[in-house]
């Protein structure tokens, strides 16, 4: 039975409390001053206590102040006569639980021992149950999207449950991931059926190509200082987890827009940046773009290509552009932010959560603390108060800036190896292979037999290009065990699926 501890000078008016909590199948133990209430939760195993603030001899605060540094783990809730600003902002300084202003009521006091005793059971049981409701509704809608809008509300959906089942700690995790299989199931079937016409014959929706040309370029047309963030590798979950530290600054408005393929740096982030597609940069600016063998750094021309794409639309924007890879050098460029306050755009490249992704294939330290989805979640966020990504964002919103926040491809963690073969030139992302003589079995991929009508340039005449789709990643037969083995359940990005396509586009207009 659950034992809480009541210290009142006045406990025995309470009786009539006492009694309806022990209805409520509560053990209620009673003491009438503060030494006494320290002295039972050194002798008791005790869940919660119910503190009188105004008690003779230690008064309630400083009970409290006690309690706090022997037993930091038992909830606290103070009940006082007193509606003293003072008192109740002591009360909040010593992490009070709770705060209750006499008379109170046997329903108030069961409610906050509730919520503070059994909060998360009776979350999961509320969230667990609310999913179920909703289970044969998101079933109906992943089979039932015929458009990218559908889409994306029903990813929205997704993710919600992901989060808020996560978050309750709940027992449905394995059905939602059965749930998030199926879905990338069928999304890879329409964009199989719908990615040609995307690139050859229009489209009505955003693609990485169209950010600046249809997103950025009216922002500056209609007088606005505008700072455009690409977080690499920054999916539509690991934004949600980030959207209430910024809250603070801006008001934020989310939308979502489709990756190219492949969903990689060197395709997607280069098209953003440029605004063309992969095969006319490199037929227009061939000294920009580089190939999958070479050893230069995929990403190196970015700032030349943004030239190039305001020069090509024969704008005269001013610009910068920064690339943040650690700590340092975001505080760095936080130093020199008012040197370039009346930039018209400011681009900011934050490399952190690719460089996570990374490590974590490579680190065993980093796979036990990124184990999950949920994990990996939190680690974007304790990134992202902890360092000085933060303050960055305060401050660019104190300069006036309406920010753009998004990234050129999400990811997902993979676990099923599919054999392909290739010669020595086959490049080594794990979701998309091009090359000459690929092996492979097709029903398991979506292939570009010719990829220059896709948009991409062809390293040879014969090159082909293949997707992984679902949670498959790409393996050679040599050594074939042990690379499976190293590669599962890690997180890689390239292919087709909900989260590395569709991903967030987010506008944050500061405050006041």
């Amino acid at each position: 039975m659950t034992k809480i501890l009541w210290a009142d000078d006045e406990i025995d008016l309470l009786k009539p409390h006492i009694m309806f909590l022990k209805t409520k199948g509560y053990e209620i133990l009673t003491v009438s001053n503060g030494q006494d209430a320290l002295d039972m939760l050194d002798s008791d195993h005790i869940s919660l206590v119910l503190l009188d603030e105004n008690m003779p001899g230690l008064s309630g605060l400083e009970t409290l102040s006690r309690i706090n540094q022997s037993h930091p783990d038992i909830p606290v809730i103070m009940i006082t006569k007193s509606e003293e600003e003072n008192i109740m902002n002591q009360a909040i300084g010593n992490k009070i639980t709770d705060y209750l202003i006499k008379p109170v009521n046997p329903m108030q006091i069961l409610l906050s021992i509730k919520k503070n005793l059994h909060s998360a059971k009776i979350i999961a049981e509320q969230t667990s149950s609310g999913y179920m409701h909703e289970f044969q509704k998101i079933s109906s809608d992943i089979n039932n999207s015929s458009s990218l809008s559908d889409w994306m509300d029903c990813y929205r959906q997704l993710v919600y449950w992901e989060m808020k089942l996560s978050d309750s700690e709940s027992n449905m995790d394995e059905m939602l991931l059965m749930q998030k299989r199926d879905a990338n199931a069928n999304f890879a079937k329409f964009v199989k059926r719908n990615y040609e016409s995307w690139i050859t014959s229009g489209r009505d929706h955003l693609m990485s190509p169209d950010i600046f040309s249809k997103k950025i370029f009216p922002m500056l047309d209609a007088g606005e200082k505008v700072c455009f963030v690409l977080i690499d590798n920054f999916r539509l979950d690991q934004w949600r987890c980030v959207q209430p530290l910024l809250s603070e600054f801006f008001n934020i408005s989310e939308d979502m827009y489709t990756t190219i393929l492949p969903t990689s740096t060197q395709y997607a982030r280069n098209s953003i940046f440029s605004g063309l597609m992969p095969l006319k940069i490199k037929e227009m600016f061939p000294d920009l773009w580089v190939e999958e063998d070479e050893d230069e750094g995929l990403n190196n021309h970015e700032e030349e290509l943004i030239a190039t794409m305001i020069e090509r639309y024969r704008r005269k924007d001013r610009f910068t552009y920064t690339k943040l890879n650690d700590s340092q050098a975001c505080d760095k460029f936080i130093g020199k932010l008012n040197s370039i306050k009346d930039v018209e755009l400011n681009v900011i490249v934050m490399n952190f959560i690719d460089m996570l992704s990374h490590a974590r294939t490579e680190s065993k330290m980093i796979r036990e603390l990124a184990n999950s989805d949920a994990a990996y979640r939190s680690l974007t966020e304790s990134w992202f108060r902890h360092s000085s990504a933060a303050e960055m964002f305060r401050r660019i919103a104190e300069l006036g800036y309406k920010v753009v926040l998004t990234t050129d491809h999400g990811t997902i963690r993979v676990d099923n190896p599919i054999k392909v073969i290739g010669d020595r030139n086959t490049n080594t992302n794990l979701r998309y292979k091009v090359g000459k003589n690929l092996n492979y079995n097709p029903k398991q991929v979506y292939e570009i037999k010719d990829p220059k009508k896709y948009g991409l340039p062809a390293p040879n005449l014969s090159s082909t290009f293949i997707f992984a789709t679902n949670e498959d990643f790409f393996s050679y037969p040599n050594n074939y065990n042990y690379y499976v083995q190293y590669y599962t359940g890690t997180f890689q990005h390239g292919g087709i699926s909900l989260q590395e396509m569709l991903v967030p586009l987010v506008t944050l207009t500061p405050k006041g």
